[in-house]
């Protein structure tokens, strides 16, 4: 065995803990986005190939995890705009089974989420589900600090005239 394949084993091995403890995160995180189970799954194992397939630099970054996102958002933005440019409509995301099991809670927050747009969504899931700052947050979308809190301010008020709504 040469040191190239010694090195490519303990790569795998990294890349295995890293998937390991970031794949229910992420499609998670893109089921909010998406409302599709399907196209949540589809976008994280996609995100994951890119990353597998630059993993000697990725590796090595000092926040893989945030390269990580923002390769998923991106390619959920790109997958996003070919869908609006095949169907000449607005993207709507589809619905389907909920994995997490039902709750009227849960069912109101995927409501209000639906109707948010979808950069406010993408503001929404990486502050307040995935725990990012305002400044990180902004990276990864490519936008200002101050969009950023504006998005996810403009999703929160959204939000609460939806659920105050489904409350009555």
């Amino acid at each position: 065995m040469t040191t190239g394949e010694i090195d490519r084993t303990s790569d795998t091995s990294a890349f295995e803990l890293f998937f390991e403890a970031e794949r229910r995160r992420l499609f998670r995180a893109l089921y909010v986005m998406t409302g599709s189970a399907h196209e949540a799954e589809e976008l994280a194992q996609d995100a994951f190939l890119k990353i597998w397939e630059r993993w000697d630099r990725v590796g090595a970054m000092d926040d893989p995890v945030g390269y990580l996102y923002r390769t998923a958002m991106n390619l959920a933005r790109s997958r996003a705009r070919r869908l609006i440019r095949a169907a000449r409509a607005p993207f709507s995301a589809e619905r389907s089974v909920e994995p997490y099991g039902p709750t009227d809670t849960r069912d109101a927050v995927v409501r209000a989420l639906a109707g948010l747009s979808p950069r406010q969504r993408q503001a929404v899931v990486l502050v307040e589900l995935l725990d990012r700052t305002t400044e990180e947050a902004a990276d990864l979308m490519h936008v200002s600090t101050s969009t950023v809190r504006s998005l996810t301010s403009e999703a929160r008020k959204a939000m609460r005239a939806v659920m105050e709504t489904d409350d009555e």
